[in-house]
């Protein structure tokens, strides 16, 4: 089963970016065949319909494929102004914008439709970015995903994680094997 993970962030010491890999370990561990996309590994530019009449950019169509190729995703969400990144945000219009006139991408939301999305977030604030959550849930369904009702928001991620980035807190840990269990579960189930 290919699970893709990435995080909303592509700051060095990103919170979001050490839980993603906490999920990608435990997903690998469940069985999973894990992608851990680093979204600055991709030379996206900020969305621009003028842009995009010149050529939808080759790392976009690239995102395109692996989103595809992928039928159960986990998204690691960073909390701006209680909401989700403007990275997150570009990533997600540039994937579900349709490529005109391109018979594989002509429609914007088959990147998107049937897959399973888990959701976590860190936060150092109290509620762990869970407000960064409840705005791309919707978003999500509104692009054809199956968002898992199991989430996770990671508190105080300022001292959550060790020098190693594995989470100290056994309950944290289990949180997030919860989301990852649920994704594991709902895909194995939807995917046709």
């Amino acid at each position: 089963m290919n699970i893709l993970i990435f995080a909303g962030s592509t700051r060095a010491q990103s919170f979001n970016r050490q839980l993603a890999k906490v999920a990608a370990k435990l997903a690998e561990d469940a069985g999973a065949k894990v992608t851990l996309l680093e979204l600055s590994s991709l030379d996206i530019p900020m969305y621009n319909a003028d842009l995009e009449a010149q050529g939808t950019p080759p790392d976009v169509i690239r995102l395109k494929q692996l989103m595809f190729d992928h039928p159960g995703w986990i998204i690691c969400s960073p909390e701006y102004n209680g909401s989700y990144t403007a990275l997150l945000k570009n990533t997600i219009d540039w994937a579900s914008s349709p490529v005109k006139g391109d018979a594989t991408w002509g429609q914007g939301t088959k990147p998107f439709a049937g897959k399973v999305v888990g959701l976590l977030a860190a936060s150092p604030g109290g509620l762990g970015g869970l407000r960064s959550l409840e705005h791309l849930s919707p978003l999500l369904s509104n692009l054809q995903c199956w968002v898992a009702p199991q989430q996770f928001a990671l508190g105080q991620a300022g001292s959550a994680f060790d020098a190693d980035g594995q989470l100290q807190s056994d309950k944290h840990t289990e949180s997030v094997r919860s989301v990852v269990s649920q994704v594991l579960w709902a895909t194995k189930r939807l995917q046709p």
